[in-house]
């Protein structure tokens, strides 16, 4: 007989009673999933599977390992690290209620591990500790069950339910060596473009994740390692060294005022910048179109070739930063970090591929960066 540790039959009666109770409660649980998995999270689920990975690396306190690899048409991400706990399953069914509220966890909101929704109608979690299994189809039979507005609801959408609503327990284990498991069978649609994106993972995300020591992708090994003040990334044997510079501190109070509660409790600030050099420290060309992390990738352009990772309040898709005094702030800290990063380059003529010209600037955020690091690194 089938455990349920976590109590996922009292929470499904919960969703149940609360979708029948009230004419409006469904709709809007149907709508704000789906702004996420057509909108905001669309195209991140290896990005959100990374961090979740990340993040149970940070609360067990160990060096994290994460494998990627796809299996007679399932996406399977194991990693180590804290296994899935009470809080967890709060914030797994739960939209904007996360359990991660520690500083050093990069997930802000809970709802990232919707984006695996934009790939599989059926995701299920195996944790050392007990797991879970979401299901559009049960889901539906469900709100069938109930009738009333929440059927006609569904039956406006053809069907479209929240699934990461209702959950069933499962016993199985993760994968030996591993303490969570997400399987994702893919719909046959979504494989070939799930194949794209693991083919195309970018070993330079170990940046913006640290606790992250090793990505294993469909037998391609990523792995991060320190050199000195160097951080080196080798992919499959060949290594990429990162010069870096970065800083942190505590958020003056005045600042979180305006901000959700839930941020508020995240009261330190962050900067990294990063560019890649050879082994005897001359700049290299950073390839690609490079986008603003926070600290996993935003929709905010950057018109700099560099990599920069810094704690921007993010709209709740976190594609975009949110204007403020806090990005104002932050929008400070790291011209000075990106100005200190040059200074190290200062003996390279290459250097000067640091010097950012605001008129090439791609967006508002970019333009306020650009013009930022130009005074800074005029003073440097």
């Amino acid at each position: 007989m089938t455990t349920d540790p976590f109590g996922t039959s009292g929470r499904r009666e919960a969703v149940l009673a609360a979708w029948e109770s009230s004419p409006t409660r469904f709709r809007e649980d149907a709508n704000a999933e789906e702004d996420l998995v057509l909108g905001g999270y669309a195209d991140r689920v290896l990005v959100e599977l990374a961090q979740n990975a990340a993040d149970a690396a940070v609360r067990a306190g160990v060096p994290g390992m994460l494998r990627l690899w796809v299996d007679d048409g399932v996406l399977i991400a194991a990693n180590t690290g804290a296994p899935l706990d009470e809080g967890g399953v709060d914030g797994l069914t739960s939209l904007r209620a996360s359990a991660k509220r520690g500083a050093d966890t990069a997930g802000r909101f809970g709802v990232g591990f919707a984006a695996v929704l934009s790939v599989s109608d059926e995701p299920e979690v195996r944790s050392t500790g007990g797991g879970l299994r979401f299901s559009a189809a049960r889901t539906r039979a469900h709100v069938a069950e109930l009738g009333g507005v929440a059927a006609e609801e569904a039956a406006r959408r053809d069907g479209q339910v929240p699934v990461l609503r209702l959950a069933w327990p499962v016993d199985e284990p993760p994968t030996e060596g591993f303490d969570t498991e997400v399987r994702l069978p893919l719909r046959p649609a979504a494989e070939p473009h799930v194949r794209d994106l693991l083919t195309g993972f970018d070993p330079a995300i170990l940046l913006s994740l640290p606790a992250l020591a090793a990505v294993e992708v469909e037998g391609r090994l990523v792995e991060r390692s320190m050199d000195g003040d160097d951080v080196v990334i080798t992919d499959n044997g060949l290594p990429t060294r990162w010069r870096l510079a970065r800083a942190s501190g505590d958020i003056p109070a005045e600042l979180l005022a305006g901000r959700p509660v839930e941020e508020r409790e995240r009261s330190r600030w962050s900067v990294l910048a990063a560019v890649p050099v050879s082994p005897d420290g001359v700049l290299l060309h950073l390839d690609g179109e490079q986008v603003v992390h926070a600290p996993t990738p935003s929709g905010e352009p950057l018109s700099l070739a560099i990599r920069l990772v810094a704690s921007f309040p993010l709209d709740p898709a976190r594609r975009r930063v949110s204007p403020g005094p806090l990005t104002d702030f932050l929008v400070a800290e790291s011209a000075s970090v990106v100005a200190e990063l040059a200074s190290r380059l200062a003996a390279e003529p290459s250097a000067l591929a640091l010097v950012p010209r605001p008129a090439l600037a791609r967006a508002t955020l970019d333009a306020q960066l650009c013009s930022a690091i130009l005074a800074a690194l005029v003073e440097t």
